[in-house]
């Protein structure tokens, strides 16, 4: 949430690790993340929501939702790994 707190340093720094893994089309619509949920994964919002639900954490509060999505992401997560789950086919 660097762009939210304005760190040109960090964005600079995790925009360049993002590119290693993420297509320069997605990074640059990080910023809209909400815009384009077709873009994102389920979990991938669930963590952008959250990160920015603590980055605001003096307007949001924190809200249970944002909790309640992150949490879900991470108990799928917990039985996921272990349960090695595949990867889904891309058309």
């Amino acid at each position: 949430m660097s762009q939210i707190n304005g760190c040109a340093h960090c964005i600079d720094l995790h925009s360049r690790d993002l590119r290693k893994t993420m297509s320069v089309d997605k990074i640059a619509l990080l910023p809209v993340w909400a815009e384009v949920p077709h873009l994102f994964s389920e979990q991938e919002r669930a963590a952008l929501a959250w990160a920015e639900e603590v980055t605001l954490v003096s307007q949001t509060h924190a809200s249970d939702e944002a909790y309640a999505a992150a949490a879900a992401i991470n108990a799928f997560n917990r039985l996921g790994a272990p349960f090695r789950l595949p990867v889904a086919a891309k058309p």
